[in-house]
């Protein structure tokens, strides 16, 4: 019996529920990069970044490949770019819709500070 479909995208999201992933995947949206550039970028120890590098891996997010002595990284497609891109306007629409609600909560309660 096949996994349904609705189990496989839980099992991809939470592939993506950590910000070291994240933030991998942002800088691979927009070039391969080297482990020694992501290491410099993202400001985690080698070790935690090969261990989320390596959930990547295995997720197919990502590919990996040798230069030398370095190794180089790259999105498996670029709609793992486009995805990051409609999260950020989702999450953008989000906030904004909190700052309105702070303000409007702010605005109702007597002798609050003012909003920036």
């Amino acid at each position: 019996m096949s996994t349904p479909l609705y189990q496989l995208k839980a099992e991809f999201f939470k592939t993506l529920g950590h910000p070291v992933r994240i933030r991998v995947l942002e800088l691979l949206s927009e070039r391969e990069h080297a482990v020694s550039e992501m290491l410099a970028e993202v400001g985690v120890e080698p070790a935690h970044l090969s261990q989320q590098l390596a959930v990547l891996r295995r997720s197919n997010l990502v590919v990996a490949r040798r230069e030398g002595s370095g190794v180089y990284y790259s999105l498996t497609t670029p709609q793992v770019a486009e995805l990051l891109a409609v999260a950020r306007t989702i999450l953008s629409g989000v906030l904004a819709g909190q700052a309105e609600l702070l303000a409007d909560l702010r605005a109702a309660t007597p002798g609050a500070p003012p909003t920036a």
